[in-house]
Formats: structure tokens, sequence, C-alpha cells
């Protein structure tokens, strides 16, 4: 569920189609999306039998170590694109944001937190030209909390 008022428009990154955009003001360290209806988990390994353009993989992301939530109904969270440089971060299913964020700012993550340990996607970052690999669970949840201990520091 996306808690700010939002809308979906043409995404600011370059070749990333879609993205999603705040209609109103959203304070450092603030949810900006929540789980609320994770009705499927699977383990990676029954994730890996799909395709890679399946809708099964494609609505994936990674839930807990090898755990992944699948949500094929395409919400509108599927919006929100990748950055090495996001206005959120995704830690445990939540998007909090990185910093203050105004009116009309694209909300993005990176992507790295959300794919299997390893995991290349098939397609660079926008901006650098980087390739996109999923991190070890241990660095996630490592990088994740070190990140909200931060944003809810005074």
């Amino acid at each position: 569920m996306i808690l700010p008022r939002y809308h979906v428009a043409d995404s600011r990154i370059r070749g990333a189609g879609k993205g999603l955009f705040i209609d109103e003001p959203v304070r450092r360290g603030a949810v900006i999306i929540a789980p609320d209806n994770v009705h499927t988990v699977w383990p990676e390994s029954k994730l890996r039998e799909y395709p890679a353009d399946s809708k099964e993989v494609e609505s994936s992301v990674r839930w807990f170590e090898d755990r992944f939530s699948l949500t094929p109904e395409w919400t509108d969270e599927c919006y929100v694109n990748h950055s090495f440089t996001p206005t959120g971060l995704w830690h445990l299913g939540f998007v909090f944001a990185l910093q203050t964020l105004a009116p009309g700012t694209e909300v993005t993550m990176d992507y790295r937190y959300v794919i299997g340990d390893g995991e290349r996607l098939p397609f660079v970052d926008a901006e650098t030209g980087r390739e996109i690999v999923g991190l070890p669970w241990a660095q996630v949840l490592a990088d994740g909390a070190r990140a909200l201990l931060r944003l809810t520091a005074a």
C-alpha cells in the first residue's frame, strides 16, 4: 500500500517507462510503502523454476532470506524504479523516505536489495551504466538496519 497521495507518470529515468511520484511532502524516515496483501511467499528455488520473463519472476521481490513475495496483480508499487541514488530505502517490505521529499519527487529504490543474491538484472542502471546485481541477504539486512538507524537518529 502506498501511503502518501501519489500518481503514476512517465519516469524521469531514461528507458524506465512509468514511475511513481508523490503528490504531497513526505518527511525523512516516513514510510512511503507498506506491505498490505502478501498472499504468496516462495523459496527462491521454486521461483527459479519459472522463466526470467514470467509473471511470477517479474512480480517478485526478496522478502527475507531466500523467500520472495509475489504480487502478480501488478499494483502501483511496481512503478518504483531502480536508482543507485534512491529516494527510498527498501527494508523488509517497507519503503522509507531517505530524505524529506517534495511533491513531484519520483520514488526510487536500489533493486539490489530486492533481487536474489548474485542475480543480474537484464538491464543496467540508466545513470551509471553499472550492472544491477543482487546483494547477499546478510548485507541487505545489515545495510537496511544501519540506514534505518541513521534515519531515526535525532
